[in-house]
């Protein structure tokens, strides 16, 4: 019951995610970034131990398909899991447990990956993808949400969305976008709002952490 992409930015290095679902809370559940290291989202009967350890394993040089291979080998309950991951470098990979039950679909595309289940079509998946691709020049957030707004006007899933996450990591620690609507009937609405007022700000965050003194005051 979630449509995700998980995306890099060619120009910037920038690495990230975005998801819906008509649960609760979802952003803090399925979607993961590291700066410099790579994305990654899990979801259907969530294991959200999962994304930590995609990251560790991508932090070990580890390729994305291979960590997917070895996780069908160790991870118990993993039929009941949808997974994504893409890297650095822009390698991607997806699994899809043989437990799913509804639509569903997985795709690579060029420095993306989508997922989703108990969709409307496939399409969804391919409506992200596409999208992703076609906007290269825009920041990384801004094409994550308008893949996911795609796949959502392809006909997202069956039920009502619920909530969605953002998140975005940039050379630093800690994210550049960690944005998240938990709990609204338009979801990617409030989303697509809140990255709006957020955008003008995002760097001047980063400055107030990393180098406090030259941070502007407010106005």
């Amino acid at each position: 019951m979630t449509f995700s992409i998980a995306g890099r930015c060619a120009r910037t290095g920038m690495l990230g995610a975005v998801v819906t679902t008509s649960s609760m809370a979802v952003g803090g559940r399925c979607a993961y970034a590291q700066a410099n290291v790579g994305a990654a989202l899990t979801q259907h009967r969530t294991d959200p131990r999962l994304g930590p350890k995609m990251l560790a394993r991508l932090r070990d040089g580890v390729a994305p398909p291979d960590i997917l291979q070895d996780f069908e080998k160790t991870e118990p309950g993993l039929g009941w899991r949808q997974l994504a991951i893409i890297d650095a470098k822009g390698r991607a990979a997806f699994f899809n447990g043989g437990n799913i039950y509804s639509i569903f679909k997985g795709r690579v595309g060029r420095d993306c990956v989508a997922v989703g289940n108990i969709l409307r079509n496939t399409d969804v998946v391919d409506a992200m993808v596409e999208c992703f691709e076609a906007d290269e020049g825009r920041p990384l957030a801004e094409r994550l949400m308008r893949a996911i707004e795609a796949g959502d006007a392809a006909g997202g899933e069956l039920k009502q969305i619920k909530s969605a996450g953002l998140v975005v990591a940039h050379r630093e620690s800690f994210p550049f976008v960690d944005l998240r609507v938990d709990l609204d009937p338009r979801p990617l609405v409030q989303l697509r709002l809140l990255w709006e007022l957020y955008q003008p700000t995002a760097d001047d965050y980063v400055v107030r952490a990393v180098d406090p003194d030259s941070a502007a005051k407010p106005a």
